[in-house]
């Protein structure tokens, strides 16, 4: 075994947090966006994307086979090979007579490998650094998630708008998949030297898959056997309907021809708006929400941030029955929504960790990220349907109707008055 070399934290850190979020960006907006423009309807378009949910709902099931296979160092390189693969997948089949069954398999490759790639990265967080440096770059790794975030909805989405001046649709997106191929194939060689090997992050030792199945099985009983554990799953499923329902519609709406009920937005217009002022409106509302829970404590914010992830949605209730044409209307708009999402937000991730407190808190949280997935996968499988048999303005008057779910899940639960308080 080589020795661990010296490498400081910010040369491999950055990448592979950029590296983590990118392919997930891909695979939930890029594959709307793709579908949208090749000509399927809202129907189709969230029932078939609805579905690349999945490998995040079932990522706890396989995660412990990392831990018996190879060193995290390992699949972190493999699976960021993998990716660029599925994303030269998508651009060679995107340009052919079986674009849509294609470009599902590889878009369903690209899911896959990104979960084991987040199981990997994770992993390798907590081996490469000490406590003191966790610390200290839990921020970094945020940030810099947060920016393949701003890249990929705002960024790639305004370059396929450049590109689609000049070529079609499927030329376009070629060349956007292309590129994403030969940057993940560039950080997949870029990792490989640069990344650390902690000793911890070694060979381990033998495991039998039988022994390893037990461990999982008593895990998994003991997630249920746990207090409110029924609540915790109500709330884990609810707690965001109404953002889960707006997700895929909302890129769909403010595209959509205004014949149709949209706002017809460009490509450009689209990649500026959500990806860059909605995203910031995410990371201020994030960013908000930890400091209001350091200062007094999750139970004394739950209503607050119950209030924001949920009211807020009203202003897509505004445009859709407005239908403003100026920019600067829908902006604001789309940034008080990202803003309370990311402020209410907060809420739910400190209660995973709450509830995953105690004896096999990792293996609990990664069964509640599990649930989390499911949250957005269910109600993503018939949004579209929804929307094409109520329109838009309907649509977007049901998901306010349905923010009673939150407040309704959120009364159930029982919180200590000091977590998370500094």
């Amino acid at each position: 075994m080589k020795p661990e070399r010296k490498i400081t934290p910010w040369a491999w850190i950055p990448s592979l947090y950029f590296a983590e979020g990118l392919p997930y960006i891909a695979v939930m907006v890029l594959s709307i966006q793709v579908y949208m423009q090749m000509g399927l309807s809202d129907k189709e378009i969230t029932f078939y994307t609805g579905w690349l949910y999945l490998p995040w709902v079932i990522k706890p099931l396989w995660s412990p086979l990392l831990d018996l296979m190879k060193t995290k160092r390992w699949w972190i390189v493999i699976m960021q090979m993998l990716l660029g693969a599925a994303f030269a997948g998508v651009a060679f089949t995107i340009n052919t007579s079986l674009w849509l069954q294609g470009s599902i398999c590889f878009f369903w490759l690209l899911a896959f490998s990104s979960a084991t790639h987040d199981v990997a990265a994770d992993g390798f967080y907590m081996m490469g650094l000490n406590q003191h440096d966790q610390a200290f770059f839990v921020g970094i790794r945020s940030t810099f998630y947060r920016i393949s975030m701003v890249v990929g909805k705002g960024g790639l989405i305004a370059v396929a708008g450049f590109l689609h001046q000049q070529f079609n649709v499927q030329i376009t997106w070629m060349l956007v998949f292309y590129g994403l191929m030969a940057l993940f194939i560039g950080l997949a060689l870029y990792h490989f030297f640069i990344l650390p090997r902690p000793t911890e992050d070694a060979d381990k030792e033998e495991v039998s898959a039988s022994q390893l199945m037990i461990d999982f099985a008593q895990t998994f009983v003991s997630f249920f056997k746990k207090k409110q554990a029924l609540t915790t799953i109500c709330f884990l499923l609810l707690f965001r309907l109404p953002e889960a329902l707006i997700t895929p519609i909302s890129q769909l709406f403010l595209q959509a021809p205004i014949e149709k009920g949209g706002l017809a937005l460009s490509e450009i217009e689209y990649g500026t708006v959500n990806g860059v002022v909605g995203v910031v409106g995410l990371l201020l509302g994030g960013i908000l929400g930890g400091m209001m829970i350091s200062r007094d404590g999750l139970k004394r914010w739950l209503w607050p941030m119950t209030a924001a992830i949920t009211l807020p949605n009203i202003a897509y209730v505004y445009l859709a029955y407005v239908l403003p044409q100026n920019i600067v209307a829908i902006s604001i708009a789309v940034f008080i929504e990202n803003l309370g999402y990311g402020f209410g937000f907060s809420a739910y991730m400190l209660f995973m960790i709450y509830f995953s407190q105690g004896e096999h808190k990792t293996s609990h949280y990664a069964l509640c990220t599990g649930f989390m997935a499911l949250s957005m996968m269910i109600p993503s499988l018939f949004a579209g349907a929804l929307s094409e048999l109520v329109g838009y303005e309907w649509f977007f008057v049901i998901v306010m109707i349905v923010c009673v779910f939150p407040f309704l899940v959120a009364h159930q639960l029982k919180i200590d008055a000091d977590f998370g308080r500094k």
